[in-house]
């Protein structure tokens, strides 16, 4: 329908409701009174189709898209018509010797608002009653009766697209039990959930406290997948506050929702005078730290951030990632493609750029793989360390900050004696340098490139098996976000020498891991089984943060700890560095091994 025929079907029906309604109340309060002989009436009747259609154009009664009627739509028709009752009322003052017929006004008044109110409400009536209860929209209990779960069932009822029809609530506030809110019923709490889907033919579930702690949403999420419905959430607080999302994304419940943990409170003045209009410079830029790290880096407005990276598309992806989001922003966002381990290239961008601040993220984390290529790795983690630290020496960086890994602690693998080794070469020039050199260590990331969800995934996909190395392992995890916050915070407080060691909470059981995603694709475990493969090299059955005796007691920052160290003999260093290319593949494994442990024994004697 045109807006041109819908207007002349309203002005039309307005005019007819208008002419008779006040003859009908006349009627109705004079029923022995012949009313089309009372000239005042007729009058009053001209008047007042004239003032409604001037005070509905006023009110744009005529420009509402009526399906969506509401409160404020409803007020606005009382006051068309409340005005222009009173401006019949008026002129029928003045031309009928000074009297009013005030009770045929006052039910002309009843009349026009049941009659106009209910033409324009019957749209709202036909959407919610008849185009909300097709029969392939999906039957959906919103889990939370506050104003966020008020707020996702108002918008799928004014989705005619949406293909969930809201039917029920659940809450665990029992003030809210047997209550009703929009029309639809509380049913019950959490432990609830199971027999209202089954009673209720329930289809799909949305999650909707974007407030809810990581602790309850795992609980919730358990009584969900005892049902066959499918469960989705609302963003979290978090990134509603940040602008990321709106309330009405909804999103499905991932297993970094369930792992997760609170957000730390960063220190946004600490940082913002760190970073803001400085030039910071994040090698490993396209890799999911360092990416992500830029992206945190770009809320403190650096003057210039330089990403740096070995990877052609990864820099080209973060790179116009950051200048599509940031467009408005006056920050210099330099793409830069250089390999850490050609001293020379490294060298020639530091020095180019004169970073204020440099995130080294670039590295080989891949365990197994490592212990297949120990000379990639000692020419990635600790010649491209060293070369990339050296530069930041000689070129007078304030700060450098080296992402480490808790694989470094007590390490059975060439990974992680690399990334200790990379540490102990921070460690030797922080002394004679006027850069503070830190390193930070945390876990696993949730969602990495090396992360064991994106192989689960896929394992899914493919119809299964899930494989996992034994069912005893444990690792600690934590999301790309926070990790990335920490290493900012981490390298407001660096004073030179530090390895900040981020908390990573409880460790998880990776069989846990693959079940709880089984369960969040809509499977069981008969439907995608879970196969044990055996450990692979290098890999250890749990990880350590550090030994007690191994962290200063105390946080630095909420979740930041200090870890201890020793000095570092750069004699040892050099030697592995200078003839590690002529050692087979068992021999630098050893030398690495040595390096490593020599350290810890010297710990050891200290302590």
């Amino acid at each position: 329908m045109t807006y041109r025929t819908r207007l002349i079907l309203l002005v039309l029906m307005d005019s007819i409701i208008v002419s008779t309604a006040i003859f009908i109340a006349s009627w109705i309060v004079y029923p022995y009174t012949p009313v089309f002989n009372m000239p005042a009436l007729i009058i009053s009747s001209i008047a007042l189709l004239v003032f409604h259609h001037i005070f509905a154009i006023v009110y744009n009664l005529y420009n509402k898209v009526w399906s969506y009627a509401s409160v404020g739509e409803l007020t606005a028709i009382v006051k068309a018509i409340t005005f222009s009752i009173i401006a019949a009322g008026i002129v029928q003052y003045l031309v009928n010797d000074f009297a009013i017929y005030r009770r045929a006004l006052v039910v002309t008044w009843m009349l026009h608002i049941i009659l106009i109110g209910g033409s324009r409400f019957i749209w709202r009536v036909y959407r919610d009653q008849i185009m909300n209860n097709a029969e392939n929209k999906k039957r959906t209990l919103i889990i939370g009766a506050g104003s966020a779960g008020a707020m996702i069932v108002r918008q799928l009822k004014n989705q005619n697209n949406s293909e969930l029809l809201p039917v029920a609530f659940i809450d665990d506030d029992l003030s809210k039990q047997k209550m009703q809110l929009y029309n639809l019923p509380v049913l019950g709490q959490a432990k609830d959930i199971e027999t209202v889907v089954k009673n209720h033919n329930i289809e799909h579930i949305v999650i909707a406290i974007p407030s809810l702690r990581n602790g309850a949403l795992n609980k919730l999420v358990v009584e969900c997948n005892k049902t066959n419905a499918k469960t989705q959430m609302i963003p979290k607080i978090e990134d509603l506050m940040t602008g990321k999302v709106s309330v009405s994304q909804l999103k499905n419940v991932e297993v970094e929702d369930l792992l997760g943990r609170e957000p730390v409170e960063l220190d946004i003045n600490t940082i913002s005078e760190y970073v803001t209009g400085n030039t910071v410079m994040v090698t490993g830029a396209g890799g999911s730290i360092g990416s992500e790290l830029c992206r945190q880096l770009m809320r403190f407005t650096p003057q210039k951030i330089v990403l740096v990276g070995h990877g052609e598309f990864s820099i080209y992806s973060i790179d116009m990632e950051l200048k599509e989001k940031y467009a408005e922003m006056d920050i210099e966002i330099i793409p830069v493609i250089g390999d850490v381990q050609d001293r020379e290239r490294v060298f020639g961008i530091v020095e180019k750029h004169q970073p204020t601040i440099i995130y080294h993220a670039a590295a080989h984390k891949h365990v197994p793989l490592m212990e297949f290529n120990p000379h990639e790795a000692v020419k990635n983690n600790i010649i491209g360390t060293k070369n990339v630290a050296e530069a930041a020496d000689t070129i007078g960086v304030d700060t450098f900050v080296l992402i480490s890994s808790d694989k470094a602690v007590n390490p059975t693998n060439v990974m992680g004696a690399t990334k200790r080794v990379a540490e102990m070469v921070i460690q030797d020039l922080n002394p004679r340098s006027k850069t503070n050199f830190v390193a930070v260590r945390f876990g696993n990331v949730l969602g990495s490139r090396g992360s064991v969800i994106p192989l689960f995934k896929k394992q899914i996909q493919r119809g299964g098996p899930i494989t996992i190395t034994d069912p005893a392992m444990t690792r600690y995890f934590m999301t790309i976000p926070e990790a990335s916050r920490l290493v900012i915070q981490a390298g407001t407080l660096a004073k030179g020498g530090e390895i900040f060691v981020l908390d990573m909470g409880e460790p998880v059981k990776i069989v846990d891991l693959a079940k709880n995603l089984i369960n969040l694709s809509g499977y069981t475990e008969d439907e995608i089984p879970i196969k044990s493969t055996g450990i692979r090299p290098g890999e250890k059955m749990f990880e350590e943060l550090l030994g007690a005796d191994e962290v200063l007691p105390g946080e630095v920052y909420e979740k930041i700890y200090v870890g201890r160290t020793v000095e570092v003999d750069p004699d040892v260093l050099l030697y592995l560095i200078d003839r590690f290319d002529g050692y087979s593949t068992v021999a630098l494994k050893d030398e690495l091994m040595k390096i490593v442990y020599m350290e810890k024994t010297l710990m050891a004697i200290e302590s």
